[in-house]
């Protein structure tokens, strides 16, 4: 019961940070295209790697809230080129130590076809399961050239703000949404 009631509390702080409301078709794209070049004036290797993507899949603001048990959720969309190829949300709960609430962006460069393929197959595509997702940190990014992208996706977490320790987006279930 308490644990049950703990959750409720975790993805109630969620809603009431701000981002968890659903955004319409005009500002996801607009937010996308922002996040897109949040993201390549802080990180080069980001944008290098853009050229070579078949698909990315935005996500511009991730709200995550919890207190032992938490979740995160946030929208964003499958660009294919400069063309919205649909809309989609994501969603992550987790329990353990934690406590806080924090908002970031993550992007996901879908760099095979197997990639996009899987995206677009699957009702609900869990991170961590299906194409090899690499997340991008500071030290991979350093040793990572157009050269040497070998894996279905590389992803990069930017522009974290609020007062909860680690953000990772292992576990999270992106499925499609209409908009």
């Amino acid at each position: 019961m308490l644990s049950t009631t703990l959750a409720a509390v975790a993805m109630a702080s969620v809603c009431l940070v701000g981002g968890a409301q659903a955004a319409t078709a005009e500002d996801l794209n607009r937010d996308s295209d922002q996040a897109l070049q949040k993201l390549y004036a802080s990180n080069p290797a980001a944008e290098a790697i853009a050229h070579k993507a078949r698909a990315v899949l935005v996500f511009p603001n991730i709200v995550k809230a919890g207190l032992v048990f938490g979740g995160a959720y946030g929208e964003g969309e499958l660009k294919v080129g400069p063309k919205v190829d649909g809309y989609y949300n994501s969603v992550t709960g987790s329990w353990g130590l934690q406590a806080g609430a924090q908002s970031y962006g993550y992007v996901v460069f879908l760099m095979t076809k197997k990639a996009v393929d899987y995206v677009h197959e699957t009702h609900g595509w869990e991170i961590g399961v299906g194409p090899t997702v690499v997340v991008v940190d500071q030290g991979v990014a350093r040793n990572l050239s157009t050269s040497t992208l070998k894996d279905d996706a590389y992803a990069f977490i930017f522009d974290q703000q609020g007062l909860m320790a680690g953000v990772s987006i292992e576990g999270s279930k992106i499925s499609r949404i209409k908009h």
